[in-house]
C-alpha cells in the first residue's frame, strides 16, 4: 500500500473511533499539508473541547516530523483555538496522543520516540474522557 494510501486510512480510522464515541465530532482535512495554508489531519471537538490532530503512524519506533509541521500545526490551533496535538500509532499499538510540549527536540526538528510516548502520551479514551 502507497504511503499516501496508509496515512489516508490511519486519518480515517482514527475519525471513525472519535465519531463512535456519540460525544465527539471529527473531520479530516484531505491534502493537509499539502497546500501553502496551515491545517491539521483531523479537527477534532465537543460542547467542551476542540482539538487539531496531526496523525502518525509507523513500523518503526520512532517517528521524525519538521521544524515546519510542528509551526503549521501551533499555528492553525492558535487562530482556531484548539488544543494541537500528535496522534501517533506504532504498529501493533493503540493510539498515543502527545502535546507539542511532550516532543524531543532534534537539529532539524522533532522526534515521537515510542517508549517516550508510552510514558507521556494519552491514551484514546483518556483523551476523550472530557
Amino acid at each position: 500500500m502507497a504511503n499516501k494510501s496508509k496515512g489516508s486510512n490511519t486519518e480515517r480510522d482514527l475519525l471513525h473511533k472519535f465519531w463512535s464515541t456519540g460525544k465527539w465530532c471529527a473531520i479530516r482535512s484531505a491534502g493537509s499539508g499539502s497546500m501553502k495554508y496551515p491545517g491539521p489531519d483531523l479537527l477534532v471537538g465537543n460542547l467542551f473541547r476542540r482539538m487539531s490532530i496531526e496523525c502518525k503512524s509507523t513500523k518503526d519506533d520512532k517517528v521524525y516530523l519538521n521544524e515546519h509541521d510542528v509551526e503549521q500545526l501551533k499555528e492553525f490551533s492558535k487562530v482556531f483555538d484548539a488544543k494541537p496535538l500528535f496522534a501517533v500509532k506504532f504498529s501493533k499499538k493503540d493510539w498515543l496522543f502527545l502535546a507539542i510540549e511532550d516532543l524531543q527536540k532534534t537539529p532539524k526538528g522533532y522526534v515521537i520516540d515510542s517508549k517516550v510516548a508510552e510514558l507521556r502520551g494519552l491514551s484514546f479514551g483518556e483523551i476523550t474522557s472530557y
